[in-house]
């Protein structure tokens, strides 16, 4: 398929615009109005409650829990419920979804309704992982277009008045795109907004994010919001996703890894308003104790420094002290031994304009997506994959 190519652009001659007047509208999810139209993207040991409530605490939008999976969460799953918590000034309660099962999906859903877990679901199809798709799951459904109308459509019967949104990929490769057919399929079983990756299962993080395909899908999709995920990692390629694709909100992944202030500057570029100076080292490392803090009160200590180490690595990504500080922080073993670190570092740094577009997170290369060996055949199936497609632990 041919594309009318658009890729932001690049930092050294990227200029920052402010919204103008009226230029952006709210994003609405079926009842609620997010302003500014951010979300933030479900990551996979990442977006657990003490990474939302660091996140708000810059700026609004909608936040979304680490993913939970359908079965694990009707099974009573210790780590899964605790994923799907929400603190008490979370507010709409946002729960990413993933099942391969219309009824185990349609259950799980019922379950969140009737004990008000959330006020918002977000269904996932976009999971490019081996041991996933080659059971026929994650990205492996969209294609399947019968079997994935099911899950929505039963997601959507038992939600009630909850919104149920849909996230995909734009494919399995660039020989077998399916994320037009995916939007218009979404649109039509009631979801209350979708979600476009703009990359294939095969690319999973590298290469260019294409925003074409957003503007296509919102040119196809009409009547519920599209929006567009992937490469921003700067508050101004928000805006420039939005102005170039026409799509309704964007979500953002791994732009806010170490960055939390991204929020802040979405909000002050939305409200047409001068972006203020990224924080110095010392107010970063300020931000990260409080990170730390709060992540070692939400889970045993150990846990919570040995999570936070990749955090630390982010953080401090990019600022000139980079080099020095990295080593000490993946030794860290405790609290105290980050507070000790944090406490060492005399002279205050400013992060160099480049670094707020250095990619953080996941990087990878181009894969061959595995698929059933009858995967082919079995795309006007409707009957779900077998258990093992949903063997991924919640989270991700």
């Amino acid at each position: 398929m041919q594309f009318n190519k658009l890729e932001p652009t690049p930092a050294s001659v990227l200029k920052v615009f402010p919204a103008r007047p009226g230029e952006f509208n709210p994003l609405e999810i079926g009842d609620y109005k997010i302003w500014p139209p951010v979300v933030l993207a479900p990551m996979a040991g990442i977006t657990n409650a003490p990474f939302r409530r660091i996140c708000r605490r810059f700026g609004d939008g909608l936040f979304i829990s680490e993913m939970i999976t359908a079965r694990l969460f009707l099974e009573g799953d210790k780590r899964t419920l605790q994923l799907a918590g929400f603190a008490p000034d979370e507010s709409p309660r946002s729960i990413q979804l993933y099942g391969v099962d219309p009824d185990t999906l349609g259950r799980a859903v019922r379950k969140i309704v009737s004990e008000d877990l959330a006020d918002h679901i977000d269904l996932n199809f976009g999971c490019p992982v081996r041991k996933i798709t080659r059971k026929g799951g994650g990205a492996a459904i969209p294609p399947r277009q019968k079997l994935f109308a099911k899950l929505i459509r039963s997601a959507v019967k038992h939600a009630g008045a909850l919104p149920v949104t849909v996230k995909f990929r734009m494919g399995i490769d660039d020989q077998r795109l399916s994320y037009l057919s995916a939007g218009t399929i979404a649109e039509s079983e009631g979801a209350a907004a979708v979600t476009l990756h703009a990359r294939t299962a095969a690319q999973l993080y590298s290469g260019k994010a294409r925003w074409e395909a957003i503007a296509e899908l919102k040119q196809q999709v009409r009547r519920i919001p599209v929006l567009g995920n992937g490469d921003i990692w700067h508050a101004s390629q928000a805006l420039e996703m939005m102005r170039q694709t026409r799509c309704d909100g964007v979500v953002i992944g791994r732009g806010c890894l170490g960055r939390p202030w991204l929020f802040r500057d979405l909000a002050c570029l939305f409200e047409g308003l001068t972006l203020p100076p990224p924080p110095t080292l010392k107010e970063t490392l300020q931000i990260m104790n409080e990170h730390a803090r709060s992540l070692c009160r939400w889970m045993p200590e150990s846990g919570a420094i040995k999570t936070f180490r990749k955090h630390a690595r982010w953080y401090v990504q990019g600022y000139p002290g980079e080099a020095y500080l990295t080593p000490l922080l993946q030794g860290i073993e405790c609290f105290d031994d980050l507070l000790k670190i944090v406490a060492s570092v005399k002279d205050d740094q400013f992060l160099p304009k480049e670094a707020l577009f250095q990619p953080r997170g996941k990087q990878s290369a181009i894969q061959k997506v595995s698929l059933p060996h009858n995967y082919e055949q079995s795309l006007l199936d409707d009957r779900p994959p077998g258990a093992a497609a949903e063997a991924v632990s919640s989270g991700g």
